[in-house]
């Protein structure tokens, strides 16, 4: 028996709603599998500002570092679209991947064949898509500075700074190289090298780190020559490597390949360890979506597998966590949907549905 202490972070939106399923289906790998999770539930996003003033407290942030995991909604909330604001519930999440240190974002793209239907893509285009993109975490055009606004005598001016580092480069292309030797082989170093300097940066590392992993093979494309491909041909992938801003697009756009937003995991690490593990934040990327928070159709799939990542990359649970992604593909193939994978001729179950039946089919 092993015990885990996993801060859990709901938000905003349908955070809470999704949240509370992967909770669920811990209980029951918990029960089936012997092990306790202690769970600490903290308050962060909108929620958080109307509460403390703040999107991110430092009390959250130190249990979060004190833990072996973060289970994370989603922020975001219209009252807070005002651009001029100075506190936002996005700071949440981009104050948690600094003050954690989390690098590097991990965001696998498998379509089920069982929901291949659901993809607004041709069958023959999406079927045997299952690809890994990892997306530098907390560098680039996010953070670099400068980053403001101002009046000059020809009307308001902003800027914003693309920068990187040598060292914030190795490490993620070294995470991608090591992660394709576990599945293909195949590194694809998506940048824009004809244009910006930081790209030409990437790409000459990427050579140097390559010779590093000689049985690995390392190919370049431009970012609008990626997001062509990521939609006429996906399966070509094995492991994507790119930069804060081309990884944040890509893998919304990617989603379509499944079928919606919300059957997409991910999980933000910092090193890990020899065995694999290392401290993490899981979340799904649909966000908050607030014009449906509520309502009890969210689809949950995308936390409960952001949960599958974390007892794989975290708490170094793999055959939890097989049992966890065994189970969801067990509750598709068997017909359950939430109403954004549904079709016509399908009536969707709810968010406790899904996530009930899906709790019901974990076994050893």
């Amino acid at each position: 028996m092993a015990n885990f202490r996993i801060v859990l972070a709901p938000g905003d939106g349908i955070g809470p709603e999704v949240t509370a399923e992967a909770v669920k289906v811990l209980h029951i790998v918990a029960r089936t599998f012997g092990h306790r999770f202690d769970f600490e539930e903290e308050c962060v996003g909108g929620v958080a500002i109307d509460k403390y003033g703040v999107a991110l407290k430092n009390d959250t942030l130190a249990r979060a570092l004190a833990s072996d995991a973060v289970l994370f909604g989603a922020v975001g909330d219209p009252k807070f679209d005002d651009p001029s604001l100075s506190v936002r519930p996005e700071q949440a999440i981009l104050g948690l991947r600094s003050g954690l240190g989390l690098f590097a974002n991990l965001r696998p793209v498998r379509v089920f064949d069982s929901v291949i239907g659901e993809s607004p893509l041709k069958p023959e285009i999406v079927r045997g898509t299952d690809f890994l993109v990892i997306r530098e975490l907390t560098g680039g055009i996010y953070f670099g500075s400068p980053k403001r606004r101002w009046v000059s005598g020809e009307g308001r001016e902003a800027v914003d700074t693309m920068s990187y580092k040598e060292s914030e480069i190795q490490r993620i292309l070294k995470l991608g190289f090591e992660l394709a030797r576990t599945r293909k082989k195949i590194v694809t170093c998506v940048d824009k090298a004809n244009i910006l300097e930081t790209s030409r940066l990437w790409r000459e590392i990427s050579f140097e780190t390559a010779a590093e992993f000689p049985d690995v093979t390392l190919e370049h494309l431009l970012v609008d020559a990626a997001a062509m491909h990521i939609i006429n041909n996906p399966s070509r992938f094995d492991v994507i490597v790119t930069s804060n801003m081309f990884g944040d697009i890509l893998t919304d756009e990617a989603a379509v390949l499944a079928g919606s937003l919300g059957m997409m995991p991910s999980a933000s690490l910092a090193r890990l360890d020899p065995q694999g593990r290392g401290l993490g934040l899981y979340e799904p990327i649909h966000g908050s979506a607030p014009d449906i928070a509520g309502r009890g159709f969210a689809n949950p799939i995308g936390m409960i597998l952001s949960t599958a990542m974390m007892l794989r990359l975290s708490l170094g649970l793999g055959k939890e966590a097989n049992a966890v992604e065994r189970a969801v593909q067990e509750t598709l193939n068997a017909g359950y949907r939430t109403a954004d994978i549904a079709s016509n001729n399908t009536r969707p179950v709810s968010t406790a549905k899904m996530g009930d039946t899906i709790a019901e089919r974990i076994e050893p």
